[in-house]
């Protein structure tokens, strides 16, 4: 039986590898069709600002590799509300869909997955 698997990933896309990193595992896993979802918490939100200039940092942009995460069967996408509210980002301004998660929703979806990566 596959273990599910939780990715977070809390790192802005243009602060380091980190980003890259958590799509790069939550791609392959999907690719084996393995029971996952994915949170974006703290700075992990940015990746999902539209309209990204990753170029301008001399980066590669993300928006293409999270797009393709339904493709690869990746549907379960999490943001916590209050990550978007500290920053300032609007829920209608996302790049992708993803469900929105109080505190307590934040806990009960750590506690579903058999085991829990943090980038």
């Amino acid at each position: 039986m596959a273990r599910s698997m939780l990715i977070i990933s809390r790192q802005a896309p243009w602060s380091g590898p980190s980003a890259r990193e958590a799509l790069d595992i939550v791609l392959a896993g999907g690719a084996f069709e393995l029971p996952l979802a994915m949170l974006f918490l703290d700075d992990g939100v940015f990746q999902l600002a539209a309209e990204q200039q990753a170029n301008r940092l001399q980066q590669k942009d993300l928006t293409a590799n999270l797009q393709a995460l339904p493709m690869f069967g990746i549907e379960a996408l999490f943001a916590a509300q209050s990550s978007l509210d500290e920053r300032g980002l609007k829920h209608t301004s996302l790049s992708l869909p993803v469900k929105l998660l109080d505190d307590a929703g934040l806990g009960d979806l750590i506690n579903r997955y058999d085991h829990v990566i943090t980038l």
